[in-house]
């Protein structure tokens, strides 16, 4: 009993394995996971681009904030005020050192901005190269199935006894149109194609004159002159009158 159990678990191991391991599926859902990488990367490269545009905006702040101190000590000089002179001039160097290390991270910034712009470009190649070799794996693996499904209908299908009953049935259908053949010769064989033809020509003899009938009430032809009739002495037949 252990044993068969074991067996039926075992089948059903390996049908979900076989399952979980169907190419198709996977190059699909390979082809899913690169897709969603690109929102990810997309939002690291606008992180990168942002601390470059705050460190930007740092320096264009230092650069004002040293050339106003520079202002000030050179005007401090002038006014004979060294105290004050001294003053900004301390606060110019620690602008000029904030500067310096500002310019500094700035220019990391852009080389990790550079890169990863450089990064995106290759990752979307080959991307674009995966997504298309597995397109074409997909359909070659879809083509292969179908060709293996017609490969077992066609192994499966009986060419003799189809075309047995094929020339079976043509037989039957050329039996029996030589027969509504016969039968056709035959019903016309008994008609009278004489009398009908007798009939016709009444009908239209009969139709003319009908039609003609209405061209004389319509005054469209004269009406014919009867024919004269012969008067005969006391009602004798066979006697003119002299």
């Amino acid at each position: 009993m252990w044993r068969r159990l074991s067996r039926v678990f075992r089948s059903f191991i390996g049908f979900f394995i076989s399952v979980a391991e169907n190419p198709e599926l996977i190059l699909e859902q390979n082809i899913r996971d690169m897709n969603d990488q690109v929102p990810r990367m997309n939002e690291s490269i606008a992180m990168v681009k942002a601390n470059v545009s705050l460190l930007e905006k740092e320096e264009s702040k230092y650069k004002a904030d040293l050339s106003e101190l520079t202002a000030k000590v050179k005007a401090a000089i002038q006014a004979n005020r060294d105290d004050l002179a001294g003053r900004f001039a301390t606060q110019l160097e620690q602008v000029r050192s904030a500067l310096a290390r500002n310019q500094g991270q700035l220019s990391t910034a852009r080389m990790a901005y550079e890169k990863a712009q450089s990064v995106k470009k290759a990752f979307l190649m080959e991307k674009e190269r995966k997504t298309r070799d597995a397109m074409n794996a997909i359909r070659d693996h879809r083509r292969a199935q179908w060709q293996r499904k017609v490969a077992d209908a066609m192994e499966q299908f009986e060419v003799t006894g189809i075309s047995q009953t094929h020339d079976e049935m043509i037989r039957k259908i050329e039996e029996q149109t030589a027969v509504n053949e016969a039968r056709m010769e035959m019903a016309l064989d008994n008609v009278d194609h004489q009398r009908v033809k007798i009939e016709e020509e009444a009908e239209q003899i009969r139709a003319n004159e009908l039609v003609k009938q209405f061209k004389v009430e319509m005054g469209l032809v004269s009406p014919e002159p009867s024919a004269p009739v012969e008067k005969t002495i006391g009602g004798k037949e066979g006697q003119k009158v002299s």
